[in-house]
């Protein structure tokens, strides 16, 4: 089941543009889902769990005067997306009377962190799933629904590039999707889709259960690190993204963009 919220004015269907963002109930799924809305967008929220989060969002959203919607799902289950992308077309002919949305953000994600050692075969196959498996599987079977031109961004992370203790598999699967991101770019370049990945840096959300957010240690050494002297929040995140899918910005294309304010230059 959906949950739905109609804006009082909206634009009109055929010139409003959609983007469907993962994992859009908290952290920088739900800041980017609140600035495209800001900037014109009606968006799609997926969450796994706290559906209350999801309302939330999309009642946010419905009184910046644009149209949400959230549906259920679990990135990591591969069996399910079939009955989830049958509910994307559904929405987009019921709400927005269309058969097409225009940006897709592989946002949702999960942190598991052990030492390379120790690392056990549960955790890999999780942050596989999740951030590799999930990706590649729900990015294919939606592809068909994504409007000529669009757009997709990945999440990837900074660790890709630097060294975090403890990391070592969801630095490995983030850096599967920045080659994945190349390789759709290409094959997706002659329909107008642009597909580029973001990298953050140390951003104070819940992911890590909050490590960031509730530690003044680790704000002031990650600021120590960083030549902007600062550690990031969710919003620095969203407007990266969102300046990547603005309608100016068509030329742009299987790139790598790190959000993470220079830290480790």
């Amino acid at each position: 089941m959906s949950i739905n919220a109609n804006a009082a004015t909206t634009a009109a269907a055929t010139s409003t543009r959609i983007a469907l963002i993962t994992g859009a109930n908290r952290g920088i799924g739900r800041a980017t889902a609140m600035r495209l809305a800001r900037d014109g967008f009606d968006v799609i929220v997926t969450y796994r769990s706290h559906r209350e989060e999801a309302e939330e969002v999309v009642r946010e959203i419905g009184q910046l005067g644009r149209r949400a919607v959230a549906l259920p799902l679990d990135v990591s289950r591969v069996a399910g997306f079939g009955a989830f992308v049958d509910g994307v077309h559904d929405v987009l002919r019921e709400t927005w009377h269309r058969e097409a949305f225009d940006v897709l953000i592989n946002n949702g994600g999960v942190q598991v962190a052990q030492p390379t050692l120790q690392a056990t075969p549960e955790a890999f196959d999780q942050l596989v799933d999740v951030h590799f498996k999930g990706v590649f599987f729900l990015t294919q079977q939606l592809v068909p629904l994504i409007a000529n031109p669009g757009a997709i961004v990945n999440i990837s992370s900074g660790t890709a590039r630097f060294y975090v203790p403890e990391r070592a598999i969801y630095s490995a699967v983030k850096g599967a999707v920045e080659v994945l991101s190349r390789y759709l770019a290409t094959e997706l370049g002659p329909r107008g889709i642009t597909v580029n990945v973001i990298a953050p840096g140390a951003v104070a959300t819940d992911f890590s259960g909050g490590m960031l957010r509730s530690s003044e240690q680790l704000q002031k050494h990650i600021a120590s690190l960083t030549p902007l002297g600062r550690f990031g929040v969710a919003d620095d995140v969203a407007g990266a993204i969102a300046a990547l899918v603005s309608e100016g910005n068509r030329f742009v294309t299987g790139q790598r963009i790190e959000v993470s304010g220079g830290v480790h230059l």
